[in-house]
């Protein structure tokens, strides 16, 4: 029974770090769909009017797309590695302090709360409902009367 369970713990601790990317979709909750969605037209456009030579205009929309292209890959081949490095780091001290300071310090302050909410209540109890359970005695028995005259 204790190797069925080690076995079943160490596939959910291989699971969890062995994760499947998905090499087709890579942004599967469509984080960048408005930021960085840009092509040609976006960027560059002739009103009518104003139209260069077509031979320039096809030589300019290759020259971007290409450019942008191969850019982005030269770019992410070099940079991807190491930002995503320091991009981790960031994540795993942001999870620590969460887990090792944030948390205990609320939970600390809501123990804290709850201490004092009794003694709020408590206070409350004693002197705020007896004055206003006679306040309410007392004035409980006004009664008001509207007369409209002609």
């Amino acid at each position: 029974m204790a190797d069925q369970y080690s076995t079943n713990e160490e596939k959910i601790l291989r699971d969890s770090n062995t994760k499947e990317i998905d090499l087709i979709n890579r942004d599967p909750k469509q984080i960048n769909e408005d930021v960085v969605k840009v092509d040609f037209e976006d960027v560059i456009a002739e009103p009518d009017g104003t139209h260069s030579l077509d031979g320039v205009w096809k030589a300019s929309y290759t020259t971007f797309t290409v450019s942008k292209y191969w850019c982005y890959r030269i770019l992410s081949a070099i940079f991807g590695i190491p930002v995503s490095l320091l991009w981790g780091f960031l994540f795993a001290c942001i999870s620590f302090c969460h887990i090792w300071a944030v948390m205990p310090c609320i939970k600390s302050y809501l123990i804290e709360t709850q201490c004092l909410s009794r003694i709020y209540s408590l206070c409350i109890q004693t002197f705020c409902d007896p004055l206003f359970e006679a306040l309410g005695k007392i004035f409980g028995g006004i009664r008001v009367a509207l007369r409209k005259e002609v």
